[in-house]
């Protein structure tokens, strides 16, 4: 009732035209929502009015899709960023109750001080600053607020809101109905895939719900950088983080967007800007795992002058298929090779196969070739890949949620970048970073690397596959060629380990063998051998 009261408010109802329903569920959905008054907003400011009117879960919902520009006009994408996800804190001695019941009597062991009013409070958790124990810091924590030395005994308490998983679990049961209702009914739903709009929302926030999600966030972020000294990553405490509860170093420096103060401590605009695009590149093509949620507001800067990264709760992850439809599309877009990109969309089963490419690579160009009359340090390939995406959209492509999160990041990144250096030009780092990385993933080394990472699993597939063979080819073989069915075996053998390697980076290996034919010509023997073993 709540729903249907809030539509009729903000007369929800009459956007339902714009989603091209039959005749007969646009009756029922006006039926269903109610029309109220007609109103003078504009459609996103309704529907942001709406969504902070439902609550915290729908704020939330609001915030993810405010990141997917693919779904969404850009007046109502850029309406829902205006979300913001602060709530009322719970009762002080609620918060320190929960702290009691977690570490029992022990919690007084553990902590030097608690302070009972939170720093900051969100519908999910809220946080509370403490102070460990003498000798419970974890080795490598500062000094000193905001410097870089040895151990701080300064903490956070991130402690789930009491009750949330109820309402979350609610909230969740009419979403999926709502978007089953629309993705059934609305023409082009199976192309945007609106349940999995939910599932996908559902997946983050339940892991949200678990506190050691966010916790094991960090400390793998943490691990992929430890060895640059670009970003930090506050400590993870294992042994005081439950479902519940996390306990982090609480980190100390200045924020990203306070670029007046940063000019001050004499911080190098310059190298810090081109830090961050190198934290893109390593997380999206080293890593495979990135953070997707850095805005202004969880990024700070050390008096090093180093990133600092907070709030973990939102990553992406990306396949080594992802990163090659990447790379191939922003090298095409680099060398203005437009049919690179066409060709790109088409091996990734992405869009039909029967799309012409003529028209789809004239469709990409139109979106590129007016980017050039600006100059380099003004061209912004965040847009570029969202208008590249929304653009191809038109050609049945459906919704790839990893690669517009990475979009998302690649904005959020560049935006940092120009506020802090405003004539970064991503083009002198990204174009020779990409291109070393194609060439790196091409070599016979990576190749061989990926095969004996995958051996186990093609060997067992080959066994399944002889044997399934053997039973299949069970007549007894003339005794004067006793070593066909042997020979037949291991060339199936030979095959399916070939097809096992096409399946995963050989595919893309093979399709640039002409220029190392020697390499070719090893890599077929090597296979054959280990067939005839």
């Amino acid at each position: 009732m709540q729903v249907r009261r809030v539509c009729q408010q903000y007369d929800l109802a009459s956007l339902v035209a714009d989603l091209d329903l039959p005749r007969g569920q646009w009756f029922i959905s006006n039926v269903l929502l109610g029309r109220g008054p007609k109103s003078d907003l504009p459609r996103g400011v309704r529907i942001r009015k709406a969504l902070e009117d439902l609550g915290p879960v729908f704020i939330k919902l609001g915030q993810a899709l405010s990141t997917r520009p693919d779904l969404l006009p850009h007046d109502i994408a850029a309406e829902l960023a205006k979300l913001q996800d602060q709530v009322p804190a719970f009762a002080p001695d609620q918060a320190m109750q929960i702290i009691k019941d977690t570490y029992g009597d022990g919690v007084d062991d553990i902590f030097e001080s608690v302070d009972p009013n939170p720093l900051a409070s969100a519908s999910v958790a809220q946080v509370h600053a403490a102070v460990l124990k003498p000798g419970l810091a974890l080795q490598g924590q500062s000094t000193e607020p905001g410097k870089d030395g040895d151990t701080h005994p300064n903490v956070i308490i991130k402690i789930l809101r009491p009750g949330v998983k109820e309402v979350v679990k609610r909230d969740l049961e009419v979403m999926h109905f709502l978007a089953a209702k629309v993705q059934k009914h609305w023409s082009r739903g199976e192309q945007f895939k609106l349940q999995a709009v939910v599932q996908e929302y559902e997946n983050t926030i339940l892991g949200e719900l678990d506190l050691r999600v966010e916790a094991a966030n960090g400390a793998r972020m943490g691990t992929n950088f430890e060895e640059l000294n670009i970003i930090y990553v506050p400590r993870i405490y294992w042994d005081l983080t439950t479902r519940n509860v996390l306990v982090m170093e609480r980190i100390y420096g200045t924020p990203m967007g306070n670029i007046g103060q940063l000019k001050a401590q004499g911080i190098d605009l310059k190298k810090l800007a081109a830090d961050g695009v190198n934290v893109f590149f390593k997380q999206a093509f080293e890593d495979n795992f990135f953070h997707a949620d850095m805005h202004p507001g969880n990024i700070f800067v050390s008096d090093s002058g180093r990133w600092i990264a907070i709030d973990f709760g939102i990553m992406g992850t990306l396949t080594n298929a992802d990163k090659h439809y990447l790379a191939e599309i922003l090298l095409g877009f680099f060398n203005r090779d437009y049919g690179r990109i066409t060709r790109a969309h088409l091996r990734s089963g992405w869009i039909p196969q029967h799309t012409k490419a003529e028209e789809f690579e004239l469709a990409v160009r139109l979106v590129c070739e007016p980017i050039f009359a600006k100059p380099l340090s003004q061209i912004s390939f965040g847009k570029v890949l969202m208008e590249l995406f929304q653009t191809v959209q038109k050609f049945e492509m459906p919704v790839q949620p990893q690669l517009v999160l990475l979009y998302k990041t690649l904005l959020n990144i560049e935006g940092l970048g120009r506020q802090l250096y405003p004539d970064l030009n991503l083009w002198d780092t990204a174009k020779p970073y990409l291109e070393n990385w194609m060439k790196e993933q091409l070599s016979p080394k990576v190749f061989v690397q990926e095969v004996i990472e995958q051996w186990p699993q093609l060997r067992a597939e080959m066994q399944a596959a002889l044997l399934k063979y053997r039973r299949t080819h069970t007549e007894e073989p003339p005794l004067t060629e006793p070593k066909q069915s042997t020979s037949n075996a291991r060339y199936a053998m030979a095959g399916l380990f070939g097809l096992g390697l096409w399946g995963g980076h050989a595919a893309g290996y093979i399709a640039h063998l002409a220029a190392e034919p020697i390499a070719a010509v090893l890599i077929f023997i090597s296979i054959i051998g280990l067939a005839t073993r």
